[in-house]
């Protein structure tokens, strides 16, 4: 699913302005009104599954705003669609590989398609440049950096590239690699940015690092999702073994503040400023989640395998009072300043150090397998797209109630049934 406001990478795929689409691996794209639930246009183009989605305007200049998708298949083609007519609007295919990621660079008014190859193209869909045969394993996962820069995640791999323009006068870009980073374990499975100076990582054995955007530095790091010792205000549990799917990070999504991210079966909110875990849910659905969405408020939304989607909201703890600790042997016989005084401190901060959990607030049923991503319209409601072949737009009950009333208010308003009384 994909927005067109807004970019969210997975492999199920849709897209906002009071509509979205929706593709599978039947290799159709619906286009759906986010309102009403109406289907639009069914797109047929593409003969395998769809494999990345994403929204794409035109900015000529000399031409009416259009907006438009493109969407990639496995049968090695990119298609361009036109949102408002549903109709084709053109075709790519000299791909000698799946195109597994799409990423739109607005500024440098360019896309690129990332498979065994990291492709540049403009809006006419003509090849600016392209990369040497990377890997079988191809790219993953792109996200945009400053200063014209993009991350690539191949394999265990994090790859920089620089895009530049050519100096001959004409339309012309040339890519180049400037850094690899090979600080993971395992291959990359999660990638988001948090904003200019930050972006992060996720891998499948439960690796989560930071990253300087600018240098490409590694700022922090966390891989101890499952460790008690290290977040003790989670209960702990008694586990024989873990799988990989218990403790890979399935997805990433992140504020100003926090980084939140689906690890195996839990949600754990990471502060970027404290650089550890501060809330967490262990077990947030039976199954691995799948995606997660923070929302305007300290809300989120996370879906998993188990056909179930979760509202979540982000609450800070009441602390009580901190006990006084003992001082013990040294203090009786007068050696007991130097403790006192680590004591104060040490409880100067507990006192300081706020501390949060993850409270169920919302459990929405109806889908009956694996719900694989949603997408949030705020006042319009919610759209999940899941494994039973369904689509289902939730509604806020208390909201359309009142619009309602409203409507009906106003109706029997200026039909003169409804005399006001002043």
């Amino acid at each position: 699913m994909q927005e067109t406001d807004k970019v969210i990478d997975d492999g199920d795929h849709v897209w906002k302005r009071l509509r979205f689409a929706s593709a599978g691996d039947d290799g159709i794209i619906f286009l759906w009104n986010a309102q009403t639930g109406e289907k639009l246009y069914e797109l047929h183009g593409h003969t395998h599954k769809i494999t990345a989605i994403a929204p794409f305007s035109s900015s000529d200049v000399t031409e009416e705003k259009t907006d438009l998708i493109i969407t990639a298949s496995a049968d090695r083609t990119v298609i361009v669609w036109d949102c408002a007519s549903g109709r084709q609007v053109q075709k790519v295919s000299c791909f000698h590989s799946t195109v597994k990621c799409l990423t739109v660079l607005q500024r440098l008014n360019v896309w690129l398609s990332g498979g065994s190859d990291l492709c540049v193209w403009n809006r006419k869909l003509d090849l600016l440049c392209k990369t040497t045969h990377l890997t079988d394993a191809g790219i993953s996962a792109l996200v945009e950096l400053p200063k014209n820069c993009v991350a690539a995640a191949v394999g265990k791999e994090l790859i920089i590239f620089r895009l530049s323009a050519t100096n001959n006068g004409c339309e012309g870009w040339n890519i180049v690699e400037v850094k690899r980073l090979v600080d993971h374990q395992d291959n990359i499975s999660s990638l988001v940015s948090v904003n200019d100076l930050t972006f992060v990582t996720g891998s499948h054995v439960g690796e989560l690092i930071v990253w300087d955007a600018l240098d490409w530095t590694k700022q922090a790091s966390e891989s101890n999702f499952w460790d008690s010792s290290v977040h003790p205000d989670v209960q702990p549990e008694i586990k024989l073994s873990q799988s990989p799917q218990e403790t890979s990070v399935q997805h990433l999504t992140s504020d100003k503040e926090c980084v939140f991210a689906a690890v195996g079966k839990g949600i754990y909110v990471y502060n970027l400023q404290m650089k550890r875990v501060i809330a967490c849910q262990r077990t947030a659905h039976d199954s691995s989640v799948l995606h997660i969405e923070k929302l305007s408020n300290r809300q989120l939304i996370s879906c998993s395998e188990d056909g179930s989607v979760r509202i979540w909201e982000l609450r800070e703890k009441q602390q009580l009072p901190a006990e006084p600790v003992p001082t013990g042997f040294f203090n009786m016989w007068g050696f007991g300043r130097a403790n006192r005084q680590a004591n104060q401190a040490a409880k100067k901060m507990q006192e300081n150090t706020p501390v949060y959990f993850l409270e169920l607030v919302g459990d929405l049923i109806g889908h009956s397998s694996a719900v694989q991503m949603f997408l949030y319209f705020g006042e319009l409601g919610l759209a999940t797209c899941s494994a039973d072949h369904l689509i289902i737009l939730w509604k806020d009950g208390e909201r359309e109630s009142s619009l309602r009333s409203l409507t009906l208010f106003k109706k029997l308003a200026q039909n003169g049934d409804l005399q006001l009384k002043l």
